[in-house]
């Protein structure tokens, strides 16, 4: 039995950032409650999200962007995989970025979003979800911020016009033509600064834990999944873990049901110098801190890893 942790976020954070730190330390992954986007909002881009994928094969794949790494618009199934697995994962995807002004100096790194004119409200709906994501993974990283003995309000700065990206999913149902081993999404650790996951009350999410056993993480309806990436634990030298987390195929009639969910990676700004906090550098050397990389060449290498680059 694990035990991560479930908070609201309407305590106030100083009395909940502990728990969070410590449920991250231990097992990466923490279930945060009254978080604070709109059930409505939520409802609504489901509606969406399930218009999109289900439009023509053809339709979506005119949104596909040769060359862009997958970072904007739609990403085919058949497409990801997990970094060192040797088939692809059982999901399509699409992607809304960051809108820059024309100008802005980080534009370099974010290419501008694309929308499909096919669904009404898409762009007006997913625009306004990945704002509220923002301000809930904000809060999160502010009770992270107080765990760490840092001022609240120490991430800020890092994760301003951050490269953050919401990704809407769709597993279709199980069926045949499947790759032999293939799974809705093969154990993988998330590249980010931390992930917001809405949509895992269907049961599939699981992590791995640090003696190497599977475990499902449980998660009341309309509550958020939190979860560290390897950004935020290469920040920490690994005091947050980054966890190996997968989605198993499910059995029975559930197999024949399509899954959606919609994570949001939250990124740091892409000229962000990551490089190991001081105070979770050991004096004795045992755990040595990794060599300083900023956000969008680490991103990079990542891309890479996974097929996307």
């Amino acid at each position: 039995m694990i035990n991560i942790a479930s908070v609201s976020l309407t305590q106030p954070l100083e009395t909940i950032a502990d728990e969070l730190g410590r449920s991250f330390g231990e097992y990466g992954f923490a279930v945060v409650r009254d978080h604070g986007i709109p059930q409505t909002l939520i409802a609504e881009a489901e509606a969406v999200s399930k218009a999109f994928f289900a439009l023509p094969d053809a339709v979506k794949r005119a949104y596909k962007i040769e060359g862009g790494g997958g970072a904007r618009g739609y990403t085919p199934f058949g497409t990801e995989k997990a970094k060192d697995a040797e088939v692809f994962d059982l999901k399509e995807f699409w992607h809304v970025g960051r809108s820059l002004p024309e100008g802005h100096p980080l534009a370099e790194f974010m290419a501008p979003n694309v929308w499909p004119t096919e669904v009404e409200g898409f762009r007006e709906t997913m625009s306004a979800l990945f704002s509220a994501f923002e301000v809930a993974g904000g809060r999160v990283l502010e009770a992270i911020a107080l765990h760490l003995g840092r001022p609240r309000n120490f991430f800020a700065a890092s994760v301003e016009d951050g490269n953050s990206v919401m990704r809407l999913l769709h597993y279709p149902p199980l069926g045949e033509g499947a790759p032999e081993g293939a799974i809705r999404a093969a154990g993988h650790e998330d590249i980010n600064t931390i992930t917001l996951l809405l949509g895992a009350e269907e049961a599939g999410l699981e992590l791995l834990t640090k003696a190497g056993e599977w475990h499902a993480v449980d998660v009341p309806p309309g509550a958020l999944v939190i979860n560290v990436g390897d950004m935020l634990q290469r920040q920490t030298n690994g005091k947050l873990r980054s966890t190996t987390h997968r989605v198993v195929n499910p059995r029975g009639e559930a197999s024949r049901r399509a899954r959606y969910s919609m994570p949001f990676f939250l990124h740091f700004r892409p000229d962000f110098l990551i490089e190991a906090l001081p105070e979770c550098v050991a004096a004795d050397t045992a755990n040595p801190p990794p060599e300083p990389i900023t956000a969008h060449d680490y991103l990079m290498q990542r891309l890479r890893e996974i097929n996307l680059a």
